[in-house]
């Protein structure tokens, strides 16, 4: 079954709401105008409950399939980036520093466009819980509806997304079972020195040379503590310090990211930060405040779900535009959070021609909607099939 047909006349419609959206962009969990917005449209289309406010801004809605049965959970981001936009669209961020560099804004169209379908034909028993979630690139939104208790409020017995990709071919879906998306963690670390001029550094107790030191040592966990099977990106993004040519500073700050698949891997790698920064500390005579923050956890597919919805995607787009047994990728996802709390699966789709996510020339490619919505309306008839 190709893209739906009805899904398919909805084009114009799709690409104005997604258009919009795409020029009011708003950040974590105060996407008020996005979900006024999203709740507007859902109320036209007829949807049987709407609930606002989760995880501040976040909406659910439910559609009532022909008969009794279980509810399935289809998800969609909302947030945009701290990032000034470079496309020149017509339809380019009417608000200075923020745009919709990852395609949230194409995420919540493609929802919107599969719950009008499945309010015109309810082809299919039970419910079916549209989920619009803020925050995902930053406050965990995810996170956030879990804990306040979404799952269970509105029995969702499975729960599934999916997000665009650039540069890959129009309508084509990706995923695996098992590890998708590797869990993301920080760290921060504050050296404390003694500062002097820079000719005679033999009176200091330099903090840039120790942050220097810290960086290159973290390298050796990756290559000298890991085995080489498991996956582990360790990458220090900031280093700040000094202001002046002849200086030397008396504190630097340096920070960066972390991403894993395994919790014993995590563990390794922050007792291993911690020796590092303080053996450094003892060698250089600097003070090291060290400090490791765990984010999202990986985003581990289910693997019953996951085949099931690479059979959904089969339907949506043939055989061989699906991969239902793709790499693993080191980004993160708050999705993460929904499969802990209940079984389901996520899936990458291709857009075509793009720039890359979190670029400042990036565009979801409105060429893409009918597909994702089809998707999300086909697993909901898939899922929940009536007789």
């Amino acid at each position: 079954m190709p893209i739906i047909n009805r899904i398919a006349e909805y084009q114009t419609d799709m690409t104005g709401w997604r258009r919009y959206l795409h020029e009011n962009p708003e950040l974590g969990l105060e996407c008020h105008e996005t979900a006024a917005f999203v709740v507007e449209r859902l109320k036209e289309f007829g949807v049987d409950e709407v609930h606002t406010g989760i995880a501040t801004s976040g909406v659910v809605a439910i559609i009532n399939g022909q008969s009794a049965g279980p509810t399935i959970g289809l998800r969609a981001d909302m947030d945009a980036l701290p990032m000034s936009e470079e496309t020149g669209a017509d339809w380019a961020s009417k608000r200075d520093g923020l745009m919709h560099a990852c395609g949230h804004d194409g995420h919540t169209t493609m929802l919107l466009g599969a719950a009008k379908y499945m309010c015109e034909t309810r082809r299919f028993a039970g419910r079916i819980a549209l989920i619009f979630q803020p925050a995902e690139e930053n406050d965990g939104g995810g996170r956030i509806m879990v804990e306040e208790g979404m799952m269970e409020r509105f029995d969702i017995k499975e729960v599934y997304g999916i997000h665009n990709v650039p540069n890959h071919p129009m309508g084509h879906f990706f995923t695996t079972p098992g590890p998708l998306m590797a869990g993301a963690d920080t760290f921060h670390i504050n050296i404390n020195g003694r500062g002097g001029h820079g000719a005679y550094p033999h009176e200091t107790r330099d903090p840039v040379m120790a942050a220097v030191q810290i960086a290159q040592a973290f390298q050796t966990i990756v290559t000298r503590n890991l085995h080489p099977i498991d996956k582990l990106v360790i990458s220090v993004t900031q280093i700040h310090t000094g202001t002046v040519d002849n200086v030397i500073p008396e504190t630097a700050y340096m920070n960066g990211t972390v991403r894993h698949f395994n919790p014993d891997v995590q563990a390794m790698v922050k007792q291993r930060m911690g020796e590092i920064c303080a053996g450094l500390a003892a060698a250089m005579g600097v003070e090291v405040d060290f400090e490791y923050r765990e984010g999202y956890p990986p985003t581990i597919n289910h693997a019953d779900q996951a085949a099931f919805a690479t059979d959904v995607a089969c339907d949506v787009a043939g055989d061989a535009a699906v991969d239902g047994n793709t790499g693993v990728e080191m980004g993160a996802e708050d999705f993460s959070y929904m499969l802990e709390s209940r079984p389901g699966a996520y899936l990458f789709m291709g857009i075509g021609d793009a720039a890359g996510l979190h670029n400042t020339h990036y565009d979801f490619n409105d060429e893409a909607l009918p597909h994702g919505a089809s998707f999300f309306a086909r697993l909901a008839e898939r899922a929940l099939p009536l007789g």
